[in-house]
């Protein structure tokens, strides 16, 4: 990324923010902030850093003093003006002078409450709302760099699959399975491991199950979703593999969520709104008797962090557009059970929809 790249993205905001009818964007150290600058703290503290883009006016970083030599080295530093200011001043008052003393602004998800309040005390008249609500589509859409890097972070996440295939499940701790697969992903080029998922057997049944000492037995399904950042994008990807030859219900639920998981991929066009694919997936599971053990949403965007805009939620109403990207991860979860999730992060096109994960959707069995 070059400072014209960063530059690009903070006129195109600017943009966005005055189409929404907003006097401008306040963002704080986050993912907003480095995908729109390119600057990411040493450390994230109660002095305040903050970005401040207006229409018309050429973008405005202050930190603190003592980080302004790291502020000033960042990729984007040369598109913003970068201001210090030091202990014993208030940051916010020197942030409020360039602001609408009855502006409205959107701030970044990640704002810590203090700051959002300081801001508040030194211009009452000032109005604020949450960035993913008033620009929910500012990171949402992707260009073809940003494309490939997730590209290449679903690759790495199927050689991670690939590779974990060839490891030992039964007699093993599901903690040594989740180490195996932080492990691989790192090997495999992340930088930074965000989650190891590895439910087996009854475990399988709660979506977001923190991988355990339970130890994996001869007969269970097993769900692996994994993921983290590869040069700064994010790789999100779920299989259900069983251990030793499944039963005939097994195989009837892990062909549902395939069924369910292509048909909502094969929705995937420009103009459709995020929450057909939903239902879409949902449809198959209710038809085959199964709607009420899928207990959450079908996806969720996917970028400089893992979960991020657009959702495929029921009421969500935003269309698809080329160069969105995000997950469809259907679910079947039988309490006390198992669980059954396939899950591949996939962009849309203007024909439709590209996977970015190509691993087998079919159940793997392994050992």
């Amino acid at each position: 990324m070059t400072r014209d790249d960063y530059a690009r993205r903070m006129v195109r905001a600017g943009q966005s923010a005055a189409n929404a009818g907003l006097a401008g964007l306040i963002v704080t150290p986050g993912p907003d902030l480095t995908w729109l600058c390119g600057y990411r703290p040493p450390a994230v503290t109660e002095r305040l850093t903050a970005l401040v883009i207006a229409p018309g006016h050429r973008p405005r970083l202050l930190v603190p003093e003592l980080e302004r030599p790291d502020a000033e080295r960042s990729s984007g530093a040369g598109a913003v003006d970068v201001s210090g200011w030091s202990d014993g001043i208030d940051p916010y008052a020197q942030v409020a002078k360039w602001l609408d003393p009855q502006g409205r602004y959107g701030v970044s998800d990640s704002t810590w409450a203090m700051h959002l309040l300081g801001l508040q005390r030194s211009l009452p008249g000032s109005t604020y709302g949450a960035l993913t609500e008033m620009l929910p589509m500012l990171r949402a859409v992707k260009d073809a760099h940003e494309v490939a890097r997730l590209a290449a972070a679903g690759a790495a996440a199927d050689a991670t699959y690939e590779e974990i295939l060839g490891v030992r499940f039964a007699g093993r701790r599901e903690s040594d399975v989740a180490a195996d697969l932080a492990r691989m992903l790192t090997k495999h080029g992340h930088s930074q491991v965000d989650f190891t998922v590895v439910g087996s057997g009854p475990n399988g049944a709660n979506p977001h199950h923190e991988a355990g000492e339970r130890i994996i037995q001869d007969g269970d399904m097993v769900v692996l979703d994994f993921g983290g950042l590869k040069d700064g994008y994010g790789s999100d990807t779920t299989r259900t593999v069983h251990v030793g030859e499944p039963g005939a219900e097994e195989r009837k639920v892990h062909d549902i969520v395939r069924e369910a998981q292509q048909a909502a991929f094969e929705a995937v066009r420009p103009g459709v709104a995020c929450q057909e694919i939903d239902r879409v997936a949902r449809k198959v599971i209710r038809a085959a008797g199964y709607g009420e053990y899928f207990i959450h949403r079908t996806g969720h965007g996917i970028g400089v962090t893992t979960h991020e805009p657009p959702y495929m939620v029921e009421g969500e109403h935003l269309p698809l557009v080329p160069g969105m990207c995000f997950s469809i991860e259907p679910g079947i979860y039988l309490p006390g059970r198992f669980g059954v999730r396939i899950e591949d992060i996939v962009t849309c096109t203007e024909s439709g929809g590209r996977r970015l994960n190509e691993t087998a959707r079919e159940m793997a069995v392994v050992g």
